[in-house]
């Protein structure tokens, strides 16, 4: 391990022992620097489940577990993050109707609040495509993210989101009209203009301008290990990296790294950041 003295810690990252490189792309994070990952269910037909009923979904989740307690052994902390990613309502439509898309996405949702209530996962996440859609269909996505936030809301969790470029204020309001902080909604592959918990790729040009304004925001990489799409969104190797180029260029203060990949992703999702 490439030790930088601090955690350092990728918000939003996938493991597939299927379809990618598995525990050796987490082993190129940990030999990197890396010390904590979320790590965030892959959508069911990555692991060629096309679920029903919605209860389906339930494998999805087992087999993160499964990659969670692999990664583990690699000497990686990790916190996993269970949810429905809002794609799924495409495929979904493609072979039932949209009321029948809701409920089986919801359904999905409700059983991934039942690990969180087991503790077996730290944060849900849902969302809303980030591509054009139907009327419809984006009304249905919307009672959706809903119900995703109230069951984070009543599970006392974080919510990661997939959305659309911008800042979805609105997604900070229905936050707020439950209850909900929207710094515990953590806007994925996010922009430092949002008014949720901004987690900011790590190669963003704009990290710099956020670090020295004092934003609180957290770092991803979105690996996908995907062997179809080797290093993509960037590779896993990338948190742990562009965290040491930025100390080393005086970019990121030691103080403010901490606030980064402990502080602040400690106090998003009521976990403990720390050095073992």
């Amino acid at each position: 391990m490439t030790g930088l003295g601090i955690p350092v810690t990728d918000d939003h990252i996938h493991i597939d022992r299927e379809n990618g490189r598995g525990t050796e792309a987490a082993k190129d994070f940990f030999r990197a620097g890396g010390t904590h990952m979320f790590l965030v269910t892959k959508p069911s037909w990555s692991h060629g489940i096309h679920p029903i009923t919605g209860d389906e979904f339930r494998e999805v989740y087992e087999i993160t577990l499964k990659t969670a307690a692999a990664i583990r052994e690699t000497g990686v902390v990790v916190f996993p993050v269970f949810g429905v990613h809002p794609a799924e309502i495409g495929r979904l439509t493609e072979r039932m109707s949209l009321s029948d898309a809701e409920r089986v996405m919801k359904r999905g949702l409700d059983i991934a609040a039942e690990y969180v209530g087991e503790h077996t996962a730290v944060a849900l996440k849902s969302g809303r495509p980030h591509y054009p859609v139907e009327p419809d269909v984006w009304e249905a996505s919307n009672r959706i993210l809903q119900h995703a936030l109230s069951l984070a809301h009543d599970s006392g969790c974080a919510l990661q989101i997939h959305a659309e470029t911008g800042p979805c204020s609105d997604v900070a309001d229905m936050a707020r009209h439950i209850g909900m902080s929207p710094r515990r909604v953590v806007k994925h592959f996010g922009m430092p203009d949002t008014p949720l918990m901004p987690s900011l790729l790590a190669r963003l040009e704009s990290i710099p301008a956020a670090v020295e304004s004092h934003l609180e925001f957290t770092m991803e990489s979105d690996y996908m290990d995907d062997n179809s799409r080797p290093g993509a969104v960037i590779g896993p190797k990338s948190v742990p990296r562009y965290t040491r180029k930025y100390l080393e260029r005086g970019i990121f203060s030691e103080d403010d790294a901490w606030r980064i990949h402990a502080h602040t992703p400690a106090k998003v999702y009521g976990v403990e950041i720390t050095l073992s």
